[in-house]
Order: C-alpha cells, then structure tokens, then sequence
C-alpha cells in the first residue's frame, strides 16, 4: 500500500494529462471500432471467469493447451445444450410474453395521459396548448407502429452482430492458451535495463481490468440491494428480479438506468393502476438510486477497485460520455485505470536516472561489441 500511494505521488501533472488525453483519444477511436472492441471486451469478462479453472487445472498436472481445450470444451457444451433445451420453452411463452409486453406500455401510456391531464387541470398554459392530446396522439401512434418500423430493424441489427459476437468464444479461447506467451513477447521485446518494469506493467494492467471487472459485479450486487429493498417497501411485485434487471441495465450507464427506472414504472402503473403515486414513487426511487450510484456507488467499488479518486472518477464518466455516448460511458472506466498503469509505469522509467543510465550503458557496450571485430583502415 505505501508502495503504491509512493508511485501515485511520483505521476505529475505532465503524466495526468498524458494520461487523460489518451484515455480520451482511445474513446473515440474505440467507438469508430466498435464492431471489434465488443466481441474484445465480451471475450475479456469470459476469459476472467475462466481462467481461475484453467489455472486449477494446470496446477493440478495438465498442461496448457489441455485445460484450455477441456475448460472451453464444458462451455460450449453447455451453451448449446441450454440453447437448445431452452428455445422450446422461449418459443412456447413468446405470445405470452409479446402480450405482456404490450399489456405494460399501454399501462405507462396510461399514466403518461393522466399525468400530463393532471398537470393540464393545474396549469392554463399546457391546457392551451392542448400538449396532452398531442403526446396521447404521438405515443399512441408510436405504440401501434412500433412493430412494424421498429422491429425489423431491431432483428436486422441483431442478425449483423451475431457473426461477430461468435468471435467472443474464439477470442477468449486464445486468451487463455497463449495469454503467457503473449506476455514474453512483448517482455522480450523491450530492452534489459526495462525488464522488471515491463514484468510490473503486464501485471498492473492484467490487476487493474481483473478489478474494473469485479467493482462492477459490487456495483450489481448494492444496486440490486438498494432497489429490491426500495421496490419490496412500495409492495411491488417481484422486487429482487425486477431490481437484479434493473442493476444489470445498469452496466450502460445513464441509458440503461433510464430503461430500467422506466421498466419499473410500467410495471407500477400497469399492475397498480388505481394508484398512479406508485408510479411516481418508483421514478423518486430510481432518482434516489442514480444519485448513489454517481457519487457513492461509483466510487467505492470500481472507482476505489481501480485506486482512483472519487472525484476523478465521477468527472472522467461525464467526460466519456461526451465523447464516445454509451461506448463512453462503459469503457472510460476500465481505459483510464489502463493507462494510469502504463503513464504511472512509464513516467517513472523516465524520471529514473538508475534505469536511464543503464539503459544508455547497455547500448553503448552493444555498440562497442558490435564493432569490436571491425579493423580500422
């Protein structure tokens, strides 16, 4: 700990812009990328589930390859064996699930109308400008529609990025078996006098996503907490599923705590609808739950997993998010604590006058030996 609270005070200002202005630059060229980036960061979070049994394995007496092989072999197994036992039951709750579906946006459309009708009866302004029997108007024909321009097109975008989510399994395969020899390959390609401090990056890298990746699942784990007790308190129905899914939408910062608060309302005003203040306290509770999220959430699981300041954090996903939307907000996070790793790293190498010296020593006495045997005219 003092180690690293030591390093953290020798990164000065120069490196923190070095740091940001990469971080913000790998943003946007990530969300140019982002056919390729997705099926990486999928194979990423695949590859830390797996390889705590891989290295089980191979401390048990397999090798590489074969646990590699054995370990992958299971998964892909059970994913086809879960596919293909569960499509029948999809196939069979479909209609009941299209029906429920259409059941809840017509009860959030209901609480939209009286809602607006409400804030009509109060305010002559919005009376006269007739704004309710717009939006009624808008909304309905939006309801009636959206399955014929909305879910084409939803089936089409699901169709184009079915081939490359198949990389997932394919990328994380290689991730495993050859994650070591990538490693030498890039230590061996750096000169002697920067060997540990390479040896120490690789590892620092390989520690700072492995906790981005478990902060979020903490993240998951006291959203669902905080909204299974909210929702349980207003006697909603099912409140640790409809909180576990709402934490999930989560990982899509902003957009999806959006899709999840208006889940939940729908569901309030579609199961209550006697009772449009279940509704409106759902909306209070989700507003309750984003502030925790960006100012204490945040910060005290990915945040303090990837050792940054509270501040700093809240800060840089605002700043992700204006430069690369949702790709952004989900990948500012784990970039950032990537490259704090390689400009800490690196900033000390060049400000190591040890290290600078024998790195200068080593290429002077390879240049002498390379030109010992020459004679001289």
């Amino acid at each position: 700990m003092i180690e690293r609270e030591l390093e953290a005070q020798e990164t000065g200002p120069l490196v923190w812009v070095a740091i940001i202005t990469a971080t913000c630059l790998a943003l946007f060229l990530f969300q140019k990328i982002l056919w390729l980036v997705v099926p990486f960061l999928l194979a990423l979070i695949l590859y830390y589930l797996l390889a705590p049994p891989v290295r089980w394995l191979v401390l048990r007496g397999w090798t590489v390859d074969a646990a590699t092989g054995l370990v992958m072999s299971f998964l892909v197994a059970t994913a086809v064996t879960g596919i293909l036992l569960g499509f029948p039951w999809l196939a069979s709750h479909m209609i009941d699930w299209q029906d429920s579906l259409s059941r809840y946006i017509n009860g959030g459309l209901q609480l939209v109308d009286r809602t607006l009708l409400m804030l009509e009866a109060n305010w002559s302004v919005l009376a006269d400008a007739e704004i309710a029997a717009k939006v009624s108007t808008q909304l309905n024909y939006w309801s009636t529609n959206f399955a014929d321009q909305q879910v084409e097109s939803i089936l089409m975008s699901a169709g184009s990025w079915l081939p490359i989510l198949l990389l997932v399994p394919f990328i994380t395969f290689f991730q495993l078996r050859d994650g070591r020899r990538f490693k030498d390959f890039i230590s061996d390609a750096v000169p002697n006098a920067f060997f540990e401090k390479t040896l120490f990056l690789l590892n620092e890298v390989d520690r700072t996503t492995r906790a981005y990746f478990q902060g979020l699942i903490k993240l998951t784990v006291l959203d669902t907490i905080t909204l299974a007790a909210g929702l349980a308190f207003m006697g909603m129905p099912a409140p640790f599923a409809l909180g576990l899914i709402c934490a999930v939408f989560a990982w899509i910062p902003y957009v999806g705590s959006i899709a999840g608060g208006v889940l939940v309302v729908m569901v309030a005003a579609t199961d209550f609808p006697g009772q449009p203040g279940m509704a409106y306290a759902a909306v209070v509770l989700f507003i309750i739950v984003r502030m925790l999220d960006d100012f204490v959430y945040m910060p005290m699981t990915v945040g303090k997993s990837l050792h940054m300041h509270p501040l700093l954090t809240v800060l840089m996903i605002f700043v992700g998010g204006t430069i690369a939307g949702i790709t952004g907000l989900m990948l500012v996070l784990p970039l950032l604590g990537v490259f704090m790793v390689v400009g800490g790293t690196i900033g000390e190498i060049l400000n190591d006058p040890r290290l600078m010296a024998r790195h200068r020593n080593a290429r002077a006495l390879q240049k002498k030996q390379a030109s010992a045997d020459l004679i001289e005219p």
